[in-house]
């Protein structure tokens, strides 16, 4: 039986990798959806055969609307007409839109499919509790892609929470691992955003190398799994090949390991167990015996330092931090500050008392969540 599925942000990382795992034999793409390549998605289009397109930029849209030849070809501008597209639940629904922006196409699309697969961070981060609440009243399937929490979710599917006694995620310590402290002001951009490990975008290369992206991932653990802060931490493997550490109360330990390659989560969320994937090694006995874990050096990397401004009941807070490390990273980007001043500012501006209170404010809806983005955009580039 050939599957319907749909794909949140196909243009990106996470949406290339999964388009190439699959064939019009066994799928039919529903939609597909990007920001502003719009010619990348029209070549996708035309490749699988898919007639519904949504490009969220309204220039790109327009250009699109010109550039595209095949009239068969329904191009939209918002996600308000997935009911006009989606008819039955869909299959399945990578969610990968990058930033707050997949956030409420992430919400929207759980009524509409049987299975989601999220790589949206701020949907897990801002938002889980109201996530977890659709996705149980449509009874939607969920799984994590992290490729951390897709280990974890994957070990943990038949285990009760009460059975884990700690739970450690695994940095590679990035491009500054073998870097002095000393020397982090003065280094320079190509640097930081050249990952030993993983091929990434800019924005979350800068994330991986300030440890934001750990600080983040700890958050979407504690939420996915329910769990406490103090059953969580962090470990540095330079090779990246173990990805999560599981300690049960009865004493075992498992290690879960797998390649640096997206393919295996992204395979996995869509195939589960009923395909083989095809990957050059079984076992990498070099890697294997070269583990290598280390203790987070906080005076390296001190955003981490901010677990203990986060409360542990979900509010709002969350929705500050992700704004607040957007616009310092942004400003980094465009060589406004050094890479110090990123961790420096986001500390700062986290701990300033006119956002304490949203650390008592538990979001009642999506929209909440990104009325408050909007407005702390404003007032964080003011204050930067």
């Amino acid at each position: 039986m050939i599957k319907k599925i749909g794909i949140l942000g196909s243009t990106g990382s996470i949406g290339t990798t999964l388009l190439k795992l699959i064939n019009n034999d066994e799928f039919e793409i529903k939609f597909l959806s990007a920001n502003k390549n719009y010619k990348k998605l029209l070549n996708q289009a035309k490749k699988f055969n898919v007639k519904n397109l949504i490009i969220s930029n309204h220039e790109s849209f327009n250009s699109a609307k010109i550039f595209n030849k095949d009239k068969t070809i329904k191009i939209y501008n918002n996600f308000e007409i997935l009911n006009k597209i989606v008819n039955n639940k869909l299959d399945y629904v990578m969610s990968s839109i990058v930033g707050i922006d997949g956030l409420k196409p992430t919400f929207n699309i759980i009524k509409f499919t049987k299975k989601i697969a999220i790589a949206n961070k701020e949907s897990l981060i801002c938002a889980w509790p109201l996530i977890r609440r659709e996705l149980n009243k449509h009874e939607t399937k969920f799984i994590p892609v992290d490729s951390e929490h897709f280990t974890i979710w994957s070990e943990l599917k038949n285990t009760h929470k009460k059975n884990i006694k700690k739970i450690y995620l695994t940095a590679s310590g990035g491009p500054l691992l073998n870097i002095g402290t000393k020397k982090l002001k003065n280094i320079k951009m190509k640097t930081i955003l050249k990952h030993p490990t993983w091929n990434m975008g800019k924005k979350i290369s800068v994330d991986s190398a300030t440890m934001m992206n750990k600080l983040y991932e700890v958050i979407e653990a504690k939420n996915i799994f329910d769990l406490n802060y103090n059953q969580i931490d962090i470990l540095i493997h330079p090779n990246s090949y173990a990805h999560s550490i599981i300690v049960y109360k009865n004493g075992i330990i498992k290690i879960i390991l797998h390649e640096t390659t997206m393919k295996i989560p992204v395979f996995n969320s869509l195939f589960e167990n009923n395909k083989i994937i095809k990957l050059p090694k079984v076992i990498d006995i070099n890697k294997m015996n070269n583990l290598n874990f280390q203790k987070i050096n906080n005076k390296k990397f001190p955003v981490l330092n901010l677990f203990k401004n986060i409360p542990s009941s979900f509010s709002l807070f969350e929705t500050l931090l992700v704004s607040i490390n957007d616009l310092v990273v942004d400003k980094y980007l465009n060589k406004k500050i050094n890479f110090v001043d990123i961790s420096k500012f986001i500390i700062k501006l986290s701990n300033l008392k006119q956002f304490k209170k949203y650390k008592k404010i538990y979001p009642k809806n999506i929209n909440e969540i990104i009325v408050l983005n909007n407005k702390l955009s404003l007032k964080i580039s003011k204050l930067i």
